[in-house]
């Protein structure tokens, strides 16, 4: 379902129901689906506006990329929700064009605001060779050649050392834990390039992959203690381009565990170029756990010592690999 409509102040509004796919766990919809819903809005204000993405390409040689998606949830979605989402442009900082996106949905009748998102824009040249016209002249500054120009992350190469696992180099002294995979092309847009919804795929699946590894896995905690895990905040900005079928270094590390209620990790994404780790991607998300209630709610808890074990780094490998 997706009903959208265009106000005079620039902004559009978009009615949208989240995903089947993303109900995993009872009704719930994951943080990841969440970032779809953001961004279809994104992608449908572009539409509204006289820009719609197949277009972009099709006759000017441009993709669409999201390349920073900045996603705080304060009231989580259920499956059969309907989302009102509005999106207005916002200041600029060199680095795309970028919106607000908000989300409320009908709680007792009442609207309650659930998700608050900063996104950012690139249009990407295609370097197909194509014929293509010129640019739309109100989207020409956000013509890049290359993903994540401007990013301004600091974020440098890696020389990899010789005889060193790329993943044992980079999560070595650190309460990280490391995983590599080649990039399928359903993760990619645009013929050759792994999309943001790709990278957020990544941050899903390191997650479980590192609960898994400390002993701590999702169904681990569902079978013993009806907890599940809950992200209210999620944040990953492109840095460069990763290509179709090129491997992607990982490293999700652990930052800080505040109060027994929250942790918070980084999340690195590298391609190995030349004997450099290229980064592209980094990340941050928070991380809860919730107790099953009934088949509609659930509450916070705190962490219990076999958790904050885990989480701390006392339990487990630093460097794993895994298959999505």
């Amino acid at each position: 379902m997706s009903v959208s409509t265009a106000a005079t102040d620039g902004s559009t509004r978009l009615e949208i129901r989240p995903r089947y796919e993303g109900s995993n766990i009872c009704t719930w919809i994951g943080f990841k689906h969440v970032n779809y819903m953001v961004e279809e809005a994104v992608y449908d204000h572009l539409r509204q506006r006289g820009f719609p993405a197949g277009r972009l390409y099709e006759r000017h040689g441009l993709g669409v990329d999201i390349t920073d998606i900045d996603t705080k949830i304060r009231t989580a979605f259920h499956i059969d929700d309907v989302a009102t989402a509005v999106v207005r442009p916002a200041p600029g900082k060199g680095d795309g064009q970028r919106f607000v996106v908000e989300m409320t949905v009908r709680r007792d009748g009442e609207p309650v605001k659930a998700v608050v998102s900063k996104v950012a824009v690139q249009l990407r040249l295609d370097p197909r060779g194509h014929e293509v016209e010129e640019p739309p002249a109100e989207l020409a500054e956000f013509v890049v050649d290359r993903l994540g120009a401007g990013a301004g992350s600091g974020a440098e190469p890696v020389p990899v050392q010789p005889g060193t696992d790329p993943l044992e180099q980079l999560t070595a002294g650190r309460n990280a834990f490391g995983w590599a995979w080649r990039m399928p092309y359903f993760y990619c847009h645009f013929t050759e390039r792994v999309q943001m919804s790709g990278y957020l795929r990544q941050m899903e699946e390191v997650v479980d992959l590192f609960l898994e590894d400390r002993g701590v896995s999702i169904k681990t905690l569902l079978d013993e203690q009806d907890w599940i895990p809950v992200v209210p905040h999620s944040r990953i900005t492109v840095l460069d381009e990763a290509r179709m079928e090129e491997t992607l270094y990982t490293v999700f590390t652990v930052e800080n565990i505040f109060k027994r209620f929250t942790y918070t990790a980084r999340m690195d994404t590298y391609v190995l170029r030349d004997g450099m780790l290229v980064p592209t991607t980094t990340g941050r998300i928070t991380h809860g756990w919730a107790v099953i209630e009934n088949r509609r709610d659930w509450s916070l808890v705190d962490f219990d010592d076999r958790l904050i074990n885990a989480l701390s780094g006392k339990a487990g490998k630093a460097v794993g690999r895994g298959t999505a």
